[in-house]
């Protein structure tokens, strides 16, 4: 309370009080000071009395029709003390003032010194946190330092929550919040938030005699009781080039303003933004209690000193009411390491988790590093009064609110190597046996599980960058029928009701194993394809299809770049199903390429090479040597581009591929390094359709020719470009994927028929 002592002009205030929070300490200052010993906390009568009254009078005829008179405007003063404030508003006509404070000596003795004076003025013992009045009865709250005293920084937020929890409760809608404060950036830090929706803020500095040097201002925050629950702006009266007050406050006050005001403008109808518990109480997204069928939002749970963790969250209401409901509302559980997968991630697969649970309501619950080390119940048991609010109030109160979960599908694990890079942070190798996937499903040896080795990025939330069939047997025999059948977990595959919806019995199980030899007796099987886009991107190759076939029969080789190695199995897939291939990786990190060798088995030939640089600067060169008009700069250019790099910034809502890979000037880049005939291919993950929409609009601005394949159980979408115009049509891509299919030399047909059914779902994108 340093600064509020520079306010005060009585040396003895610090020492007398200490803790500002305690009723002792308060009974104690006042019984020292006298009841005729008043305490004016910050701006004097004199100079706030213009925009105070202003402000009071402007209420009185803009919210209510007809205007009332003064005098019957309620007004509430909690924590008045022995100030003069409400005395001063009296006298200037508004009449209706109650005044609370927890200090039963301050009370009676501004009893005694206004019972004659202004009789209708109500004096009553209150702790302001815990207001004793009932739902909106008050038109005006005037505080006048009383959320400054209650926010000491070694309290925390805590009292000052509960205050500002039952200022909102008391007032009218259309009533006024009107705060004295000094501003401090914890203070408004608090203020801005719990008032976000549905309030009209407005700041202003009160005048102050003048100082030859700057001083601590005093500021009134004015906040209005809308009647709906959207998010403004806060308007401020001043400009901070003419705030004449202490540099620190100035500063501190306009950072916080600008902060708020930015997450009020991410907060338009639509956007896909982080609410609170808070601002979902006071409306944000309509009537809680009530199903709004369609309607999700995404939320954090869990307050500081409220429960033991913080999560994030989605509520789901069911799109229809047709079928019959085994819950009303629901909590779904999904662990870490499944959190990064379509079905979860995704708004689509949301919907289908929804359908699944059979819930009118469906709360689905991420879990991250943070809830590592709890088991499931731990989990629960903190969960369950959080949820509570979040339940419709249509069904039996006593009905207990469900918990589901989504298994990690993993039957056993085990970590083979562990490394931490400059460029991608942690990262790890993994062994895995999935739940449900047995050698019987995948044309093996009946008796044995598979076993899957995955390359996981921390920096994403554990996302599984790349994932291979591991086996003892000979690459070549691992797969007979059903190759599809034990597809990548690493975006999410549409499973059963029944796989979906687990009961949430069982612990939360940490990470088996440590790190191994990585001379393993399993060898990567580099003619299985786990990631079904990878399936997708090689189906792309449909569109070249012409240009493979002469290029195969004439004996030369086609250009093939590759932006990403990751563990290295696309190239190594590609190197062995498509020999006319010659093959260049283009990798930024250098230990994404030892991880690859060392682990997955990634190796380098003839046709098949990996450079260690950037792969914006390398496409770049490649057009720069493009443009040179000799026949060496045509044999040189790119035959087919592939984009498979995730970005290490996912914070646009796009996990794949970097923002920088997008730019107008690098995709001119990508036009001119491609042969006349050449395909550009991006892996694209995002997490909605605006931002699609806009990547797809990028391209169209360069490319004459756009095609894409959505596969249904990913959240990865494969985007194909021409450089020119060229004449295919939707009802020729059959032809051509039988023609590509012609081309591939894969060890297994069921693998070549699966590249030849995903290539007829390519569509045009108009």
């Amino acid at each position: 309370m340093a600064k509020k002592a520079e306010a005060s002009s009585s040396a003895d205030l610090l020492s007398t009080l200490g803790d500002f929070t305690s009723k002792e300490n308060w009974d104690k200052f006042f019984s020292i000071r006298g009841s005729d010993d008043t305490f004016e906390w910050y701006a004097e009568w004199q100079f706030l009395k213009t925009p105070l009254l202003s402000h009071l009078s402007n209420h009185t005829t803009q919210t209510l029709t007809p205007p009332p008179p003064p005098s019957d405007l309620q007004i509430l003063v909690p924590g008045c003390g022995n100030s003069k404030l409400s005395e001063n508003v009296y006298d200037a006509g508004f009449q209706n003032i109650t005044n609370i404070d927890f200090s039963k000596v301050v009370i009676s003795d501004m009893l005694r010194r206004n019972i004659r004076t202004r009789p209708s003025m109500k004096w009553r013992v209150m702790d302001m946190t815990q207001m004793q009045f009932k739902d909106g009865i008050f038109d005006v709250v005037l505080d006048k330092g009383g959320l400054d005293a209650l926010m000491e920084p070694e309290l925390g937020p805590k009292l000052g929550t509960q205050y500002l929890a039952e200022v909102k409760r008391v007032l009218r809608t259309g009533g006024t919040f009107v705060c004295l404060t000094l501003a401090e950036s914890h203070v408004l830090g608090l203020l801005f938030s719990k008032f976000r929706f549905g309030w009209k803020m407005n700041l202003h500095v009160v005048p102050s005699k003048p100082s030859n040097k700057p001083t601590f201002r005093t500021f009134m925050v004015i906040a209005e009781k809308d009647k709906l629950a959207d998010s403004y702006q806060i308007k401020s009266s001043f400009e901070q080039a003419s705030l004449d007050c202490d540099k620190n406050q100035s500063c501190g006050l306009f950072e916080a303003l600008e902060a708020e005001n930015k997450i009020r403008s991410e907060c338009s109808p639509g956007s896909d933004i982080l609410y609170s518990l808070e601002d979902l109480k006071l409306g944000a997204k309509g009537d809680l209690k009530k199903i709004s069928l369609g309607r999700r939002f995404l939320l954090t749970l869990g307050e500081e000193g409220g429960s033991r963790f913080s999560y994030k969250a989605v509520i789901v209401d069911a799109k229809k009411l047709a079928d019959p409901f085994i819950y009303h509302c629901g909590v779904f559980i999904v662990p870490k390491v499944r959190a990064h997968e379509w079905l979860f991630s995704s708004e689509e697969g949301q919907w289908m988790v929804v359908e699944s649970s059979k819930a009118a309501r469906l709360i689905m619950v991420f879990l991250d590093a943070r809830h590592t080390h709890a088991s499931m119940d731990e989990i629960q048991k903190d969960l369950s009064p959080l949820v509570e609010d979040l339940a419709p109030g249509e069904h039996d109160d006593e009905a207990k609110i469900p918990f589901m979960m989504a298994s990690d599908g993993v039957k056993r694990r085990k970590v083979v190597h562990q490394v931490t890079s400059a460029m991608t942070g942690p990262i790890t190798v993994e062994d895995v046996v999935y739940e449900n996937v047995n050698g019987e499903d995948a044309g093996v040896t009946p008796s044995k599980d598979l076993t899957f080795r995955r390359l996981t990025f921390e920096r994403s939330v554990g996302l599984v960058q790349s994932e291979a069939l591991v086996t003892r047997e000979n690459p070549g025999q691992t797969e007979k029928k059903k190759s599809n059948s034990a597809k990548s977990r690493k975006n999410g595959n549409q499973r059963s009701s029944d796989e979906l919806v687990e009961t949430s019995n069982r612990s939360y199980n940490n990470m088996e194993g440590s790190k191994k030899d990585p001379k393993s007796i399993l060898k990567v099987d580099h003619h299985y394809l786990a990631s079904s886009y990878h399936t997708g991107i090689i189906s792309g190759f449909m569109l070249a299809a012409s240009n493979l076939e002469t290029i195969a029969s004439s004996g030369r080789t086609m250009k093939t770049v590759i932006i990403g190695l990751g563990a290295g199995l696309l190239p190594m897939f590609i190197r062995g199903c498509i020999p006319c291939l010659d093959i260049e990786v283009v990798e930024l990190d250098p230990v994404i390429v030892t991880l690859a060798r060392d682990y997955f088995t990634f190796t380098e030939d003839n046709q098949l090479k990996v450079h260690v640089v950037d792969g914006i600067k390398f496409i770049e060169d490649a057009a720069t040597a493009a443009s040179s008009s000799n026949e060496t700069s045509i044999r040189e250019k790119i035959d087919i581009l592939i984009i498979d790099a995730d970005s290490s910034d996912s914070s646009s809502g796009m996990t794949c591929p970097p923002e920088d890979f997008l730019e107008e000037s690098f995709l001119l880049s990508v036009k001119k390094s491609l042969s006349e005939g050449g395909l550009f291919v991006i892996n694209l993950v995002a997490r909605s359709k605006a931002i699609r929409e806009v990547v797809v609009s990028k391209l169209k601005k360069v490319f004459d020719s756009l095609f894409y394949l959505q596969l249904e159980e990913d959240v990865n979408e494969v985007i194909l470009a021409l450089p020119m115009d060229v004449p295919l049509k939707e009802e020729n891509f059959p032809e051509a994927a039988l023609q590509l299919q012609k081309l591939l030399k894969c060890t297994n047909p069921d693998r070549s028929e699966n590249i030849f059914s995903t290539a007829k779902k390519i569509k045009c994108l108009k």
